[in-house]
């Protein structure tokens, strides 16, 4: 079947709730993760800090970190606050180190929206697992990338070895 050009239709029709909601006044996905954790991928809260999986990952493994506190800045937090979000980081880092045997890592903390920041207003980390050879022609040639695992398995897994580091501690 011709669309009428050459570009090929790849079907996502879970992503007609996204597309949908495009240009709404959304809350803040980080606070709203708070309120429904299960709706949001969370893998993990703490007393000031929450993990949950980017809906729409880089790779598998996608974690997003934040501090519970609605803050668009570092300079805003606290020292426990700071420290919470570090330690939560390191937690995770170990889970998907467990879980994934990544090569590596690219950490970046997201603040305003020349930073890239979906949710500019609220500070945010962003961890992804990289593995060597994790690049492959589908990005260039077709602008598309490929997760081979469901978020669902994805939380389950990270959350699992959460409790493995957690019950050895």
């Amino acid at each position: 079947m011709s669309t009428g050009s050459r570009h090929k239709i790849l079907w996502t029709p879970w992503r007609m709730s996204y597309v949908a909601r495009v240009g709404e006044k959304k809350e803040c996905i980080f606070c709203e993760a708070i309120k429904n954790p299960d709706q949001y991928y969370v893998v993990r809260e703490t007393e000031y800090s929450i993990a949950l999986l980017n809906a729409y990952p880089y790779n598998t493994g996608h974690v997003m970190i934040a501090p519970k506190k609605h803050a668009p800045d570092l300079e805003l937090l606290s020292d426990n606050e700071l420290i919470d979000l570090m330690k939560l980081m390191r937690l995770i880092l170990q889970a998907l180190k467990i879980e994934y045997s990544p090569h590596g890592f690219n950490i970046g903390i997201n603040i305003g929206r020349a930073a890239g920041a979906g949710v500019e207003d609220h500070v945010h980390i962003h961890i992804v697992p990289r593995w060597i050879g994790d690049t492959n022609f589908l990005p260039i040639v077709s602008n598309t990338k490929t997760i081979p695992e469901d978020l669902n398995t994805t939380r389950r897994r990270i959350s699992e070895a959460i409790k493995k580091i957690e019950g050895s501690l």
